[in-house]
């Protein structure tokens, strides 16, 4: 093939390949699109668990690993009367409190990290929950996701996005990260959401993958996102 043959050639693949990327993956156009999709579809989503108050939010986020927000809300019911602050679950008999927390699976680790963490609340942070991550992080059975939403939903500040299993199975089906380690799509997340989006993102990305896009059968045929995913495992 002549030199000016095989020129043209190579800057016909680049400019193929460029169109091919473009609007996919990260691209801010496709980014907001994304986020406009999730507004229409979610205006008003917010925390499923039910509390009065930071303090009683964090109890209730422990409580929701490995569960479902609707039995923790059945179980937190009945818990919030019998335990109406930090200082009754910091000095509960471990035993009874194993009991009223059962439903919602492990209940020893669990009540060991409510009373540990309680106690901490009590003893060293004046019986508040604390508004900072490096405070929040030092509780024990406190992650950066549990310490994500009592920032985001119990105070309003966004330091970071909550990734629980729906947000880190969208942000993947999406394109929104290459990673499968809830800490690196967190921070992938960061890099491409505006932070004044990042609490009512991760409510929405939440009642999406609870609504619509389902672990085992994604209902991509109801799906208002369908036209901008590509997903391997759609549905359609």
């Amino acid at each position: 093939m002549p030199r000016t043959a095989q020129k043209a050639s190579s800057t016909s693949s680049r400019k193929i390949q460029r169109t091919s990327t473009k609007g996919r993956g990260t691209d801010p156009a496709r980014v907001n699109a994304i986020l406009k999709k999730l507004d229409e579809a979610y205006p008003k989503a917010t925390c499923a668990l039910k509390h009065s108050n930071a303090f009683q939010l964090l109890i209730a986020t422990i409580l929701s690993a490995q569960c479902t927000d609707e039995r923790v809300n059945l179980v937190t019911a009945t818990l919030f009367p019998k335990y109406p602050n930090p200082k009754a679950f910091a000095y509960a008999d471990p035993r009874e409190l194993e009991q009223d927390i059962r439903p919602t699976g492990f209940f020893r680790n669990k009540t060991k990290s409510i009373i540990s963490a309680t106690k901490k609340i009590v003893e060293e942070f004046h019986g508040e929950v604390p508004k900072t991550m490096e405070e929040l992080l030092t509780l024990p059975g406190v992650a950066r996701k549990t310490a994500n939403v009592v920032l985001g939903t119990g105070f309003g500040i966004a330091v970071g996005v909550v990734v629980d299993t729906h947000v880190q199975r969208l942000s993947e089906r999406l394109d929104l990260t290459k990673n499968t380690d809830p800490k690196k799509i967190e921070q992938d997340l960061m890099k491409i959401i505006p932070q004044d989006r990042w609490i009512h993102f991760a409510h929405q990305l939440i009642w999406h993958g609870r609504r619509i896009c389902q672990a085992r059968k994604p209902r991509c045929i109801e799906c208002n996102l369908e036209p901008l995913c590509y997903s391997k495992d759609k549905t359609v």
